[in-house]
C-alpha cells in the first residue's frame, strides 16, 4: 500500500506517484486526499457540502466557489455518486451536487493500490504464431466489452471511459504494426481479406472466436450483445443489426451461423457461432486435412439414389393443424442450447452436436406431408436428401435388401465427405413400414420381411433427422412405430384452413369478377394439394381468354373435374404462400 500511504502523507502532493496519473489540479488532488483519509478511517460516503466546508471553509462562501472541483472529479471518474443518490449525472449542475453524497470510485481505489492504471501493451514485433496474434485480438475484444459496459451511462461520465478508449486506439495501432511486420501468413487475417470483411464484421467474428476458445462461457454469442460491441448509440444498434441478419456477409459467406432459441417471453433469440470447418482451420492451421469438405451437390450428381432439395419455404409458410404445429415447434426446440445441455446432463441425448429425430408423417395424399418435411428442414437451416421408396423393389432376389443398406450407407458417406448433416426424407415409405408377414410363407414374403428387418435395424442406428411419409397408418408394424420419436397425422384441412390456403395461393395481381367469393371456394372439401391443382388448371383456362378475369364458374368447373376423378388425387409437394 506504499502508493496509498505516499499519497496521504507526502507534503508535496504533486510529487506523488498517484498525482502523476490524475491529470487534475492541486485543489482537486487535495480533495481526493481528504476523501481518501476518511475512506481508510472507515467512512465510505461523504456529503459534498461537508467535504468542501472542511477543506475550504465557509468564509465568503469559499466552499461554494469550489463546487466545480467536485464536479470536475466526478466528470473524470475519480469520484462517483453514492448508490442511494437519485441525481442523473448527465443532467446535474454543480449546485445540485452540494447536498448529495459521494464516494471514491473503483478506478481511483485501484490507482491508490497499484500506483498506475496503464495497461501493458504488446511490443511491436512480428507475430511468432497465431496464438500471439489471438492473445492481442482477445485483449482488444475485452476492451470493446468494457467500453460497451461503460457507454450505457454516457461516455463523458463513465469511469475510465477515456482511458479505455485511448488504450484501445493504442492497442489497435500496435496490432496493425505487428501484422505488417509479420512475414508468415495469419489464417484469420487471410479470412478477413478473402471475404472482404469490414472492421465491425471483424470485431464480431473475433468476439465469437474468443467465445469458442473460452469454451464454458457464452456471454458473447447473443445477437444484441454482439451488436453492442460495435455500436455507440441506439441508432447504430438498429443500423448494425444488418451485420448479423440472413443475407449478411458473415452469415452468407459461411463463416458463422446461428441457433434460434425460445426466450422466456415466447420470442426467438439467435445465438451465433463460428462454423466448424472455419473453427478447425483457425485452431489447427498446421494440420493438413486429408478429408477435405466436398460439396453435397457434386456427390448427389454422381449417384442415382437421392434427389437433393434446397428448401424454399419454412414452417411459417405451411398451413397445418394447431396440434401438428405444436409438435413441430417442440422438435425445433431441440436446437435450443439450454434444452440440449439438459438432455445431455440427463443422459437422454448423445454427446453430439447435431439434432436427433425420427419423424413419421402420415395421412391422405395432398395434405402437405412432403412440403412440411422440406419446410422443417428449412427452419433447421438444412438441405434435404430425398429418396422415393417405390424404387427399392427389385425383381432380383436379394437386391432389395442390399438397396436398403445402400440408402443408409450412402447417406452416411455423404455426411462424412461433406461434413454436413442433411435431412434424410423417405417418401411414400408404405412398403417399408407395413406389418411383416407372420408365417413368411412365400419367397416374396420372406424377402419382404428380410428387407423390413434391415430397414428396422438401420432406423435403430440412425443419427440425424430422418423423416418418413406414408399414406397409411393402419398397416404400420408396431416395431416401426416404437422407433419414431414423432408420429404426426395429416388430415384434409377444415373450412378455416382451406380458407387460409385459398388466400395464400390466389394470385394478388390477378383480376376477379365482382361477386367472387373465397368463402364459397373454401366450402369444397379439397386437400391442400387439390387446391393447388385446381388453381393451376383454372389459371391456364383464364390465361387464354381475351379478358383474363377469374370467375367463380371457372373455379367450380375445375373443382368438379378434380373431385370427379378426372385428375385423381393431386400428389403435389404441399402448399405455401
Amino acid at each position: 500500500m506504499k502508493f496509498l500511504i505516499d499519497f496521504l502523507e507526502n507534503e508535496n502532493i504533486e510529487a506523488t506517484q498517484v498525482f502523476s496519473h490524475l491529470k487534475c489540479s492541486k485543489a482537486e488532488a487535495l480533495t481526493l486526499r481528504y476523501m481518501t483519509s476518511q475512506y481508510v478511517g472507515g467512512t465510505l460516503d461523504l456529503q459534498v457540502c461537508d467535504v468542501l466546508m472542511e477543506l475550504f471553509g465557509t468564509k465568503a462562501y469559499a466552499h461554494l466557489d469550489h463546487l466545480p472541483v467536485m464536479k470536475s472529479l466526478m466528470d473524470a471518474g475519480w469520484v462517483i455518486q453514492s448508490s442511494f443518490t437519485g441525481l442523473k449525472m448527465g443532467e446535474v449542475s454543480s449546485l445540485e451536487l452540494f447536498n448529495s453524497a459521494v464516494c471514491l470510485s473503483t478506478t481511483f481505489l485501484k490507482l491508490l493500490e497499484e500506483g498506475t492504471l496503464e495497461m501493458i501493451l504488446p511490443e511491436t514485433t512480428p507475430y511468432a504464431d497465431h496464438l500471439e496474434y489471438l492473445k492481442d485480438q482477445f485483449f482488444r475484444i475485452e476492451l470493446y466489452q468494457k467500453l460497451g459496459a461503460t457507454r450505457q451511462n454516457g461516455p463523458e461520465f463513465s469511469h475510465g471511459f477515456n482511458r479505455l478508449q485511448t488504450t484501445l486506439v493504442m492497442l489497435e495501432a500496435k496490432i496493425a504494426e505487428r501484422i505488417k511486420a509479420t512475414k508468415n501468413d495469419i489464417i484469420i487475417e487471410g479470412l478477413f481479406e478473402e471475404h472482404a470483411l469490414e472492421e465491425k464484421e471483424q470485431i464480431i467474428f473475433l468476439a465469437l472466436l474468443k467465445e469458442e476458445y473460452a469454451g464454458e462461457f457464452e456471454s458473447l454469442r447473443e445477437m444484441n450483445t454482439l451488436i453492442s460491441l460495435v455500436s455507440y448509440d441506439d441508432y447504430e444498434k438498429i443500423k448494425n443489426r444488418a451485420l448479423l441478419e440472413d443475407g449478411s456477409k458473415l452469415v452468407e459467406s459461411g463463416l458463422i451461423d446461428y441457433d434460434e432459441m425460445l426466450t422466456a417471453f415466447g420470442g426467438v433469440a439467435r445465438s451465433f457461432y463460428i462454423q466448424e470447418e472455419i473453427l478447425q482451420k483457425i485452431m489447427h492451421p498446421d494440420k493438413e486435412k486429408k478429408n477435405k469438405k466436398i460439396k453435397l451437390d457434386m456427390l448427389v450428381e454422381q449417384q442415382e439414389i437421392f434427389e437433393l432439395i434446397d428448401p424454399k419455404t419454412s414452417l411459417d409458410d405451411v398451413v397445418m393443424h394447431p396440434k401438428t404445429r405444436e409438435l413441430m415447434n417442440t422438435l425445433l426446440k431441440q436446437v435450443d442450447r439450454t434444452v440440449v445441455a439438459r438432455l445431455k446432463e440427463w443422459g437422454i441425448k448423445k454427446n453430439r452436436r447435431g439434432i436427433d429425430a425420427k419423424v413419421l408423417l402420415y395421412g391422405p395424399p395432398g395434405t402437405g406431408k412432403t412440403m412440411t418435411a422440406v419446410s422443417l428442414a428449412k427452419s433447421l437451416k438444412k438441405r434435404v436428401l430425398s429418396f422415393d421408396c417405390s424404387k427399392i423393389l427389385s425383381k432380383y432376389v436379394g437386391e432389395s435388401e442390399q438397396n436398403v443398406r445402400k440408402i443408409f450407407d450412402t447417406y452416411k458417406e455423404m455426411c462424412i465427405k461433406t461434413k454436413s448433416e442433411p435431412v434424410l426424407l423417405l417418401n411414400e415409405a408404405d412398403q417399408f413400414l407395413s406389418a411383416r408377414s407372420a408365417d413368411g410363407g412365400s419367397g416374396a414374403d420372406k424377402m419382404h420381411n428380410q428387407m423390413q428387418n434391415i430397414f428396422l435395424e438401420q432406423i435403430e442406428r440412425f443419427e440425424g433427422i430422418l423423416i418418413a411419409t406414408t399414406n397409411f397408418l393402419e398397416s404400420l408394424d408396431v416395431a416401426f412405430s416404437r422407433r419414431f420419436d414423432y408420429k404426426i397425422a395429416f388430415e384434409k384441412p377444415d373450412f378455416k384452413q382451406r380458407l387460409d390456403l385459398w388466400r395464400r395461393v390466389l394470385p394478388e395481381s390477378a383480376v376477379y369478377e365482382a361477386d367472387f367469393s373465397i368463402e364459397t371456394l373454401a366450402h369444397y372439401p379439397l386437400s391442400g394439394g387439390q387446391i393447388v391443382v385446381v388453381l393451376k388448371n383454372t389459371a391456364l383456362k383464364v390465361a387464354v381468354k381475351e379478358e383474363p378475369i377469374f370467375t367463380m364458374e371457372d373455379f367450380i368447373q375445375a373443382i368438379t373435374r378434380e373431385t370427379s376423378g378426372a385428375f385423381g388425387e393431386g400428389k403435389t409437394m404441399g402448399f405455401a404462400q
